[in-house]
């Protein structure tokens, strides 16, 4: 039987899992990775410590049911996608840690959409060109390297590929290697013409020489090394991880959206040939593009904070003992007492864009406790997503008759049914949420001509809207207010 494998690297763990061409998940491993914050606003990972963590997980999903190497018919990455890594060619050594998206440590000081027509982003901190320029201009000789040949960049789709096919035992047979979806976030590729443009190259301060070759996302990209992790697996589906879940879901219709809970919160519409630039703060991006065939583009809402605020309630504050505790503490009480989070850790990405705010709680009296603090953090998860649903709206000109979910967050049913109920329209979960994944599963055995459509996630669960709407009102009000509070803090 031909098995179908795919990584999924994530903002805090690297998993594999392997499925049949029917979409039964038959094994998976998974290996969380350190957060390395060495100042406020910088969050960074060690790039060895991924790559020892995907070939452990490789390795483990194979042992668990005994599956032969020779048996994996097509391997399938996805990744964290702005998150920035250079290496040095000749020894696969990183000249510094991966920089990771939520890292706020290149925010610009000019217009902001300057950029915006030919990229689909903004210049803030959140795309990978800039960082890997930070990382040339403070590691001492990296530009000089960089422009000798000598260093490589990449997302980290393209750090795991180079690693897969050669890497530092091999160098000579290493690939260099992206594709669309992971570019197009980068700020230094232009959407129309999908290759890296100079001028942009020049102005960020990346040498070209240094970039990967822009692939389309299903086809065939390389195989693994012949002495590495499922030695000889065709690798025939890479995409970014909202890009992977758009088409796990099988959004591959143009209208059609979904919203990814996970670390942070994450939107895209399927605008299908049309790279539609927003008027709400909302972003640009590929959404998968076959080989031989015409791009599909999204729109995006990015919301910096979501699954991680239960995070920090659980790792920081020490409020919650594990991260589902969120939803039965806050079944304890029928609302949050006025308590109103804006967890803008990071600033606030879409669709307000605004780096100098920082995070508050309003609201709080010593009635409150730790059950309300729970729900209200729950409830900013909700009120964050409605804000890129309306934007997408607004942009779209129609409205989204249901809103189709997934990520880990989504196992909280609460969670589900208070989105519901903001957002005033139904919710639906696919019985898998690990649409990613299944994503970069699909994408994978569609490159390899082993399906011809997504992967099934089996049936769906849905929440309709139980609260009317001036009590919607009341809330956004409230939320309102808070974000209010929240700017000029940074």
């Amino acid at each position: 039987m031909p098995y179908i494998a795919a990584i999924d690297q994530g903002t805090t763990s690297t998993r594999v899992i392997v499925t049949t061409t029917e979409g039964t998940v038959c094994s998976q491993a998974q290996f969380e990775h350190e957060q390395i914050m060495p100042r406020q606003g910088w969050v960074e990972h060690d790039p060895l410590e991924i790559w020892r963590n995907t070939r452990r997980a490789l390795a483990q999903a194979l042992a668990e049911k005994d599956i032969a190497e020779a048996d994996i018919a097509a391997l399938g990455i996805t990744n964290q996608r702005e998150t920035a890594v250079v290496w040095e060619k000749e020894t696969g050594r990183p000249v510094y840690n991966a920089i990771v998206w939520q890292d706020t440590r290149t925010n610009f000081d000019g217009n902001p959409a300057q950029h915006l027509e030919k990229t689909g982003l903004l210049r803030n901190s959140y795309p990978a060109g800039p960082k890997w320029a930070w990382i040339l201009d403070n590691v001492e000789g990296a530009r000089e390297r960089a422009e000798r040949g000598e260093l490589l960049a990449g997302t980290i789709d393209t750090w795991l590929m180079w690693n897969l096919t050669g890497g530092a035992r091999q160098p000579e047979e290493a690939v260099h290697l992206t594709d669309v979806t992971n570019a197009s976030r980068t700020l230094l590729m232009d959407l129309h013409t999908l290759d890296w443009d100079d001028e942009l190259c020049e102005e960020i301060g990346v040498p070209r020489v240094m970039l990967p070759e822009i692939r389309a996302s299903i086809g065939k990209f390389a195989s693994v090394r012949r002495r590495g992790p499922i030695a000889g697996a065709p690798i025939t589906g890479v995409l970014g991880d909202q890009q992977a879940a758009l088409f796990g879901q099988g959004c591959l219709a143009e209208g059609e959206a979904k919203i990814t809970y996970g670390t942070g919160l994450f939107m895209l519409l399927n605008t299908g040939e049309r790279a539609q630039v927003s008027a709400n703060g909302m972003l640009t991006t590929v959404a998968y593009q076959r080989e031989g065939e015409a791009p599909v583009y999204a729109l995006e809402g990015s919301v910096a904070v979501g699954g991680s605020l239960i995070q920090w309630l659980r790792d920081q504050l020490g409020i919650l003992r594990t991260a589902a505790e969120s939803e039965s503490l806050a079944r304890q009480v029928d609302d949050s007492a006025g308590v109103v989070i804006v967890p803008a850790f990071s600033g606030l990405f879409a669709p307000r864009w605004r780096p100098d705010a920082r995070g508050v709680i309003t609201g709080l009296t010593r009635f409150a406790d730790r059950r309300h603090i729970a729900r209200a953090a729950l409830e900013a998860t909700c009120l964050q997503a409605i804000e890129v649903v309306r934007a997408v709206e607004q942009d779209a000109g129609t409205s989204i008759p249901e809103l189709r979910v997934d990520g880990g967050m989504t196992d909280n049913e609460l969670l589900m049914q208070m989105q519901a109920d903001l957002l005033g329209a139904p919710v639906v979960r696919p019985g898998s949420i690990e649409t990613t994944v299944m994503g970069a599963a699909s994408a994978a055995g569609i490159g390899a001509s082993l399906i011809d459509a997504p992967l099934t996630l089996g049936e769906s669960t849905r929440w309709e809207c139980t609260m009317d709407q001036p009590e919607r009102e009341r809330f956004m009000s409230a939320w309102e207010d808070a974000v209010a509070r929240s700017y000029g803090l940074g």
